[in-house]
């Protein structure tokens, strides 16, 4: 029973001066608008489809939550779950997102992320760059490509070497050999039984070995004895010998299929994670850490293409992104321009093959164009002279006769390279300086179709509009990378295998362009 009325207690002047209406408070140049100008233009009901529940709480609207999520990589590049979470119960722009909606747990966070945008969010990201493209009329026949590495969300101690399982299992192998030595000569041989030998053992066969050792000497593998006071009969032991080794086997095998034909290494709390050496070295003595090779290619300083790539190497990861870029676009970029981790006979080939300029610097650039000592070098054979049958010629007059054609180890396109050998270096007066050997005569690799494609590289660089791109590359594509992962301290990865670093990393490229576009547009508007 209400036995005091009074209910003055029940609320505070404050209540009677807080406006109604949220979009009094909010600036009105905020980033929010911006989102939600961008949103409103994408039909977002084709990713989301609603499920009848009859019972349980209310479903989450999707379109809200994409908001907050993508809002909350506009302003911060990356946020844990829980500040998401918190910040749509403080934050009166979440709540203008929210429109009423409770504010989700970190949890339903989470799980909408991990159910519904990893098979959307790179339709997503394409829907939003089409409209923010469209409007700033972005061109993308010009495009600057960069890469960067960034640590894995995998322990630090958990490599797995290619090159060690190899070495490893072949040591198995020579065991297997002696053991089958043992096996024939202590207990087959008054059986009248023998077991082959092999060079290489595959699983399939160890396990046949086994299979036929227990049937010759009638061995039961239930009356195996273990413990203190027990005796290992020679059977036991050798069969138990042999499990080991099989054990063994089965585990590099599994490294092996893993780490892939392309792989050096990986993580084993990361299978997608590969070593390697990055920048930022915590530990101050050049480790390898797990990590990934994020590509981004950039146009009018927005983010195009992105993608993620287990390689240490620039060079195999940019026919990949070119193809993503054809794939999302409908056409390759006519101008790629990239530093010297890109360029190589491959990736020139693969331009010349689908209509792109040779805009991607070499590895030997810089001392090609800037040290003149090592361009005009008299001692580089790309230098010699050529007589009238088209030989070539040392500074003493020798010479270079043909030798062979070598193929280039993992070339996709069968590049090969002439070798040639001097008729004769005794008693050269250059040798010093001309030939390291200490003996014998100078050898030299040529192959002339890569140095006219270098040739036509420099000349595309050194041009007005190659220094411009040059210029261009270092602002836009290092300028990316340097707000994401500096200013917005993007520096390890929160997720992990390649599907889930591509989600997270598509994540922040929308938000980055976002933001990038909520810029440009407020700039423009300041300057009106």
């Amino acid at each position: 029973m209400l036995l005091n009325k009074n209910t003055n207690d029940n609320f505070t002047p404050r209540q009677l001066k807080l406006p109604l209406d949220i979009e009094k408070i909010i600036d009105i140049s905020d980033p929010v608008y911006t989102l939600c100008e961008v949103m409103d233009h994408i039909d977002l009901t084709r990713y989301f489809v609603e499920k009848d529940c009859k019972t349980g709480r209310p479903r989450c609207d999707s379109d809200k939550m994409l908001k907050i999520i993508l809002f909350t990589f506009m302003e911060h590049g990356i946020s844990s779950l829980r500040n998401i979470e918190k910040l749509c119960r403080t934050d009166i722009r979440y709540m203008y997102l929210l429109d009423g909606m409770k504010a989700p747990s970190f949890a339903t966070f989470g799980n909408f992320i991990r159910n519904e945008l990893t098979t959307s969010i790179e339709q997503i990201f394409i829907d939003i760059n089409s409209y923010i493209f469209d409007q700033e009329h972005v061109d993308l026949h010009h495009t600057y490509i960069d890469g960067t590495k960034i640590e894995a969300n995998a322990n630090r101690y958990t490599w797995v070497w290619k090159k060690s399982c190899i070495k490893n299992r072949n040591k198995v192998f020579e065991k297997i050999s002696l053991l089958i030595d043992t096996m024939n000569s202590e207990v087959l041989s008054f059986l009248n039984v023998k077991l082959e030998k092999r060079d290489e053992y595959a699983i399939d066969y160890v396990e046949a070995l086994l299979e036929n050792y227990q049937k010759a000497i009638n061995l039961e593998v239930s009356k195996f004895v273990s413990g203190a006071g027990h005796k290992k009969s020679i059977h036991q032991k050798q069969y138990q010998e042999m499990q080991g080794y099989l054990e063994r086997l089965k585990k590099y095998a599994k490294h092996l299929e893993v780490c892939g034909e392309r792989r050096n290494s990986y993580s084993k709390t990361d299978h997608d994670a590969t070593f390697m050496r990055i920048k930022r070295d915590y530990m101050g003595n050049d480790q390898l850490l797990p990590a990934y090779n994020m590509q981004a290619s950039i146009c009018d300083e927005y983010i195009a293409v992105i993608d993620a790539k287990p390689y240490a190497s620039d060079m195999e990861c940019f026919q990949p992104l070119m193809e993503k870029f054809n794939a999302t676009y409908g056409h390759y970029p006519t101008y790629p321009v990239a530093d010297a981790g890109y360029g190589s006979y491959n990736n020139y080939l693969y331009c010349e093959e689908h209509g792109m300029e040779k805009y991607m610097k070499f590895t030997m650039f810089e001392r090609e164009t800037k040290n003149e000592k090592y361009h005009y070098d008299p001692y580089r054979a790309v230098n010699f002279k050529r007589d009238e049958q088209g030989n070539l010629i040392c500074p003493n007059n020798k010479k270079f006769i043909y030798k062979c054609d070598r193929h280039i180890y993992k070339n996709q396109y069968g590049r090969t390279e002439e070798i040639y050998e001097c008729e004769d270096c005794a008693g050269c007066p250059y040798r010093s300086e001309c030939c390291k050997r200490s003996h014998g005569n100078r050898t030299v690799r040529l192959n002339r179709e890569l140095t006219e494609i270098h040739k036509e590289v420099i000349n595309n660089l050194e041009s007005i509009h190659g220094a411009l791109l040059c210029m261009n590359r270092s602002i836009q594509s290092e300028g990316t990378f340097g707000i994401i992962k500096w200013d917005r301290s993007y520096k390890r990865l929160f997720r992990r295998g390649e599907k889930a670093v591509i989600l997270e990393f598509t994540l922040i490229s929308c938000g980055y362009n976002l933001y990038k576009y909520h810029n440009k547009k407020h700039r423009t508007s300041i300057a009106a």
